[in-house]
Parts: C-alpha cells; sequence; structure tokens
C-alpha cells in the first residue's frame, strides 16, 4: 500500500512553486517570498502582498519550466520592432 496526500496542495504553495521551479531562480524567489513573508509577519495588513507574490511566481514558475521560454524569451528581448505583430483585435492606446 502507497502513502496518499489526504489534501492536494495549494499550488501557490513555496514548496509547490519551487518543485517546479528551474533552480537558476530559486534564489531569487526565495529572497522575494522571505521579504513579503517578513512583511506580513510585521503587520497582517501585508498578507494580501505575500499572497500576490507567491500568485506571481507559481504563474513565473510555470513559464519558465515551460519547454522553450528561454529561446522565446530571447526571441522577444532580441525582436526589431518591424518584426513584431500586433495582437488580432488589440487597439493601441495613445
Amino acid at each position: 500500500m502507497t502513502a496518499e496526500r489526504w489534501i492536494d496542495p495549494e499550488p501557490d504553495d513555496p514548496s509547490e512553486i519551487l518543485s517546479i521551479l528551474p533552480s537558476q531562480w530559486h534564489s531569487q524567489f526565495l529572497a522575494e517570498y522571505r521579504t513579503a513573508l517578513d512583511g506580513a509577519r510585521s503587520d497582517i495588513g501585508h498578507w494580501p502582498q505575500l499572497r500576490a507574490a507567491l500568485h506571481r511566481w507559481r504563474l513565473r514558475a510555470v513559464a519558465y519550466s515551460t519547454p522553450g521560454f528561454e529561446a522565446a524569451a530571447e526571441a522577444a528581448r532580441t525582436a526589431r520592432s518591424e518584426d513584431l505583430h500586433p495582437i488580432p483585435g488589440w487597439e493601441p492606446h495613445r
């Protein structure tokens, strides 16, 4: 018989984030997490910022761990403006 989790993990749990986040991002995540956690410990009003930071990092972890992300990010950084295609239906705000 194998042990099963009795509850599903929260996707924004720091250990879940670390489990999918590529290792080169761990130190930055942990530094930002500790800063947000310290803020929430000292002022209960900062809990929403902690939750938002964890949520942003979960989204980043998913993106950063997606195959091809680094190549796509590099292509976006080095793209010339004339090579960029607007999103269909997107109206620029001027």
